[in-house]
């Protein structure tokens, strides 16, 4: 089940054209809902960034430069590695950024490994 929440009605009007497009595609109907947000909560602390966290060694990295939890599950980069390791985003974005998120030369050759074409 999957649901897409939105936080204003310029959201509403993407993610019911985005809906649409893609059941257009599919030749199907989409049941996802899609809802205002009306709160967020925040997942437990073992939760927040799952995928990186799986990786000590890239892990260690980023908790180096964000040691208070609330840093580094605030960080743009640890958001960023975390998606990569979940299989979101393209290498070809990964080669432009990579520079950009703290990892030293071993953290880089890690990421690119693990992340692969």
């Amino acid at each position: 089940m999957s649901i897409i929440f939105y936080h204003n009605d310029e959201q509403k009007k993407q993610a019911l054209a985005s809906r649409e497009r893609e059941a257009a595609k599919r030749k199907h109907a989409i049941e996802t809902p899609v809802l205002p947000l009306k709160a967020f909560t925040l997942a437990e602390d073992y939760h927040q960034k799952f995928h990186l966290r799986q990786e000590r060694d890239l892990e260690k990295e980023l908790t180096g430069i964000y040691p208070e939890l609330k840093d580094f599950v605030n960080s743009t980069a640890a958001m960023k590695l975390n998606a990569y390791l979940a299989g979101h985003g393209t290498r070809k974005t990964l080669d432009k950024e990579i520079d950009s998120l703290g990892l030293s030369a071993d953290g880089k050759k890690k990421l690119l490994e693990l992340v692969g074409n």
